[in-house]
């Protein structure tokens, strides 16, 4: 079954920040060398779990099995406390945090900033959105524990309760809802090509042929082409054997010119794109999805609880979801944020 439903559309270019260039390809080169003893699994790859989770699993399979609108599968808003939040609130002295997967390599989702003055140095849309969560439950919004994670390693953190959720730009997908639980969407994006910009690659399609594609393990981005390809909507010539845990280490590849092109969410290419003035979007957005914070399957009351933060959040017009686009976002993404804007969401889960 599609995780993703294909878009037509075109999409505005983003220039690159040229003052940041030299820096980044520095830094970037060493991330690659460090990178790379994490883990290839998928995300969406179980760990041996207990035998009380039999029956949320079985549930979660079905869920997955029946999905046609993944961002719909989720559970009504409420502010009521459960055995979750409740764990979360018995912890401890320093232990009294919420646990968040988060990215520190996304640029403007969730990034460490040298010059930043707070504790943790991260910053970003998804740091903005994990604050948040952690004021509603802790009741102070530094009451947050950042752990960063590999794109393939987001669903092995939740599972392992080593976070409470992951925040961390990622996609609401069907086959993903048999292993974790999401709130509602809170991004809308697509998939993207990112190329250097002399190059003859003109988005996704044919001139993708006998050219090597970089995604991240475990990422739509990865199943959408394997998908294509099997199918015939790709040539057969592409080679998307280039995966990596973490997505910047495909713009590394990139630069490098060890792959020829690299397919992730447009949101991200737009930041990467800003990164490095030498590369540049190619084509428009050729899927439609979103992004959601991800949780034990079987939390359901801290599932509630973020989807009514999640409300809350894109009603604030002092504070709230427009404040941090237009404060992270709005220089990659364009000033007016309505094409990134999530629909009205819909609570179709029923438990």
């Amino acid at each position: 079954m599609r995780n993703v439903r294909r878009l037509r559309t075109g999409l505005r270019g983003w220039g690159g920040v040229g003052a940041m260039a030299t820096l980044c390809a520095l830094v970037l080169v060493f991330a690659l060398v460090l990178t790379r003893t994490g883990s290839s699994s998928k995300a969406g790859g179980k760990e041996p779990g207990s035998a009380g989770r039999a029956v949320t699993d079985a549930a979660g399979a079905k869920a997955a099995e029946e999905c046609d609108d993944p961002e719909k599968q989720t559970l009504t808003p409420s502010g009521d406390d459960g055995p979750t939040i409740d764990g979360i609130r018995a912890r401890e002295g320093e232990k009294r945090k919420l646990m968040v997967g988060v990215d520190q390599n996304s640029y403007r989702w969730g990034y460490r900033d040298p010059n930043s003055r707070g504790s943790s140095g991260l910053e970003g849309f998804d740091i903005d959105l994990a604050h948040r969560i952690a004021e509603d439950i802790l009741g102070d919004r530094n009451a947050v524990q950042f752990k960063a994670i590999p794109t393939d390693q987001r669903i092995p953190a939740i599972e392992s309760g080593r976070v409470d959720m992951v925040v961390r730009t990622m996609t609401i997908a069907c086959d993903r809802l048999k292993d974790v639980a999401f709130s509602a969407p809170y991004f809308r994006t697509g998939q993207q090509v990112l190329a250097q910009k002399e190059s003859p690659v003109e988005g996704y399609g044919p001139t993708l042929a006998d050219r090597k594609v970089c995604t991240a393990a475990g990422s739509t981005a990865f199943t959408t082409l394997e998908e294509d390809k099997a199918r015939g909507a790709l040539p057969q010539s592409v080679d998307i054997r280039t995966t990596v845990p973490n997505q910047l280490d495909c713009l590394v590849r990139l630069q490098l010119g060890r792959v020829d092109a690299v397919v992730t969410d447009a949101a991200l290419a737009a930041s990467q794109a800003a990164q490095d003035p030498t590369v540049e979007l190619k084509g428009g957005s050729f899927t439609t999805e979103y992004y959601g914070v991800a949780m034990k399957a079987d939390a359901d009351d801290l599932v509630r609880r973020v989807n009514r933060i999640l409300v809350d959040f894109r009603e604030d017009t002092t504070d709230g979801w427009r404040t941090s686009y237009e404060r992270w976002l709005s220089q990659t993404l364009g000033k007016d944020p309505g094409s990134s804007e999530p629909p009205a969401p819909q609570y179709l889960r029923a438990s």
